[in-house]
């Protein structure tokens, strides 16, 4: 095996040498990310799971990350091996594996981003919750005069959130109330039922 390697020609055994290289570090990317060792791009400094827009997390994506420039090496390595028979000039040659190289890296990012745009953030928009009937988790004082804390459910997530209520009773824990109005975007305003 090292005496094929080394009767190749020194370009050919350059861009061996890159795809062999490339490959088993894609590999071990790929197994990573399997095992759910892989959601965070480390090479960015940006938690690829920080939550916020699909979109601003796609922006995550570095041009000279880690990863994609092994995902170029790759591509590169593996065209400069595949059309060293088919393309003479050997210039030519670098110039097809250098795009090649690129093409790979355009085509990981948008796959990427295609990603994470199916990826749930687990984000959820208060006002949702108006009109919605829920349970008190926390008693809530009489007419203004204190908090207490509601469970509301938005896509699957349980949040507890501040409940105030115009009541002239309190409320008590386990009762079930009705969101009627969002007061300073993060306290619920609730009337009991019933």
């Amino acid at each position: 095996m090292i005496d094929w390697f080394n009767l190749l020609d020194p370009t050919l055994r350059i861009f061996w040498g890159i795809a062999i290289f490339s490959s088993v570090i894609f590999v071990i990317q790929t197994v990573l990310s399997f095992m759910g060792m892989g959601d965070h791009d480390l090479d960015s400094g940006v938690d690829a799971d920080a939550g916020g827009d699909a979109s601003d997390d796609a922006g995550a994506v570095h041009l000279l990350s880690f990863r994609n420039i092994i995902y170029f090496l790759f591509g590169m390595g593996w065209a400069g091996v595949s059309l060293w028979h088919t393309i003479e000039n050997r210039i030519l040659l670098v110039v097809i594996s250098l795009l090649v190289g690129c093409l790979f890296v355009a085509i990981f990012i948008a796959i990427f981003r295609a990603m994470m745009k199916l990826q749930h953030n687990g984000a959820f928009d208060i006002n949702d919750a108006v009109g919605k009937t829920v349970d008190v988790y926390l008693r809530i004082p009489p007419q203004r005069q204190g908090q207490g804390k509601v469970q509301v459910s938005f896509n699957g997530s349980v949040q507890e959130l501040d409940a105030q209520t115009d009541s002239e009773t309190m409320i008590p824990t386990g009762a079930k109330v009705q969101v009627v109005e969002v007061l300073n975007k993060k306290i619920l305003i609730v009337h009991p039922l019933g």
